[in-house]
C-alpha cells in the first residue's frame, strides 16, 4: 500500500476537507497504509465532558444527526476496513454548537487515532468508536 509519514494519503491524494474517499485509512505506528473499506451506515461516537468526567455513547446513522452534550454532531459518511469488519473505523463528521451554529469540527475522524485529527473545544471531546452496516 501507499505509505507517507505524517500526512493521510488515500489513492495518492492528501484528504483534506471534503475530498471523495473512496479507500479506507489505517494508521500503524506513525504511517498511514492503504486499505480497501467499505461504507457503513451506522458510526457509534463517544463523548466526554472534560469538567465532569462523564461520558455517552451513540450512534448516528449516515446524513443523520445526534446531539452529545450541547454539540450538534452530523456524520456524512462512515468506512470500515473490508477484510477486518471490527477493525478501525473512521468516519466525516461536522461537529457544531446547538445554539450559534459555530463549527468546531468539520472532517475525517480515525477511531484508532482521534489525536490526529481531533475536536478542539475546551470542555467536550468527541471520537468515532466503530462504523457497521445495519
Amino acid at each position: 500500500g501507499s505509505r507517507r509519514r505524517g500526512r493521510l494519503c488515500v489513492e495518492g491524494r492528501v484528504v483534506r476537507g471534503k475530498e471523495n474517499v473512496h479507500v479506507g485509512a489505517v494508521l500503524t505506528y506513525g504511517h498511514v497504509e492503504r486499505v480497501e473499506a467499505t461504507k457503513g451506515s451506522i458510526a457509534s461516537l463517544r463523548g466526554l465532558d472534560k469538567v465532569n468526567g462523564k461520558s455517552t455513547d451513540v450512534d448516528v446513522q449516515t446524513g443523520g444527526s445526534v446531539e452529545v452534550f450541547g454539540l450538534i454532531v452530523t456524520m456524512r459518511e462512515c468506512r470500515y476496513p473490508t477484510e477486518n469488519p471490527s477493525g478501525d473505523a473512521f468516519a466525516y463528521l461536522t461537529i457544531r454548537d446547538r445554539q450559534d451554529g459555530k463549527v468546531f469540527f468539520d472532517g475525517w475522524m480515525i477511531a484508532s487515532s482521534p489525536a490526529l485529527s481531533a475536536l478542539d473545544h475546551r470542555r467536550y471531546d468527541v471520537w468515532v468508536l466503530r462504523c457497521k452496516s445495519d
